[in-house]
């Protein structure tokens, strides 16, 4: 097992550091996002193609994880080419100078990212590295639906804001209808959803201690880079935020409050 992770690690390790240099060459760490769901289908079919012979529970793995991957990379290359580079990596460019930030981005965004996709990563591992029975039980069913759950809030919710600011009237407006109504971050709600569903195939496997991966994942999206960190830029760029929050789940789905 430890052979398979640093052979995968090194994999990550060179696909950051080529995506690094182009960053360099073209003055933008944004495309860094664009890797976050790819990375994760690269590992995840690395570790089923040494895992042997694949099973029903792998190759479901496989379907679902690219599936998610892919979406989430394609939806955010269509969202964020062409538009520069994110704010926040111009207020660290600005900070540390552009003389040190092009290899300050090397370790801090780029081996960061490579190094969280590896800890994240882990439920997948955990499938591949399976010592139970094969054949789907109870958990994977459950995991499957979870899945199914957690993709349609997120991909739902990323085609209705999109849909919402390409009409000029919604600007400075707040998206309160469809997935919306129900939680503040359907989109962040429905990623960790997709990942306890890994951590449900992962346990059906009998790997227990990889779905500490996903627990990872919920509270990078609750408490680092998704929900509080957008929580608090919103709340002084959107007068109508503030109402909004009085009135809907900030992350599990709920009927909104009247």
């Amino acid at each position: 097992m430890v052979t398979l992770i640093l052979q995968a690690s090194l994999i990550i390790l060179v696909l950051v550091t080529l995506l690094w240099f182009w960053s360099v060459i073209i003055t933008n760490v944004s495309i860094i996002d664009l890797f976050w769901g790819f990375g994760f289908v690269v590992v995840n079919t690395f570790y089923i193609l040494m895992s042997g012979e694949p099973d029903t529970r792998k190759i479901l793995m496989l379907i679902l994880v690219t599936v998610w991957g892919l979406r989430l990379s394609c939806y955010l290359a269509w969202r964020n080419i062409g538009k520069g580079e994110d704010f926040r990596y111009r207020e660290f460019r600005n900070k540390y100078g552009p003389a040190r930030y092009w290899w300050v981005s090397f370790f801090q965004t780029f081996i960061l990212q490579a190094v969280l996709i590896m800890i994240v990563s882990l439920p997948l591992l955990g499938v591949c590295v399976s010592i139970h029975s094969n054949r789907l039980n109870v958990l994977d069913y459950l995991g499957i639906l979870i899945w199914l759950i957690g993709f349609t809030f997120e991909a739902g919710s990323d085609f209705q804001l999109s849909r919402f600011k390409k009409n000029p009237q919604n600007k400075g407006k707040v998206l309160n209808t469809g997935f919306w109504k129900y939680t503040r971050h359907p989109n962040y709600f429905g990623d960790s959803a997709v990942w306890w569903a890994y951590a449900l195939f992962s346990l059906a496997a009998g790997s227990y201690w990889q779905i500490t991966g996903s627990i990872v994942m919920t509270l990078l999206i609750i408490k680092v880079s998704g929900v509080a960190l957008l929580e608090k830029t919103l709340n002084n760029t959107k007068p109508e935020y503030r109402e909004y929050i009085q009135k809907t789940s900030s992350f599990l789905p709920w009927f909104p409050k009247k």
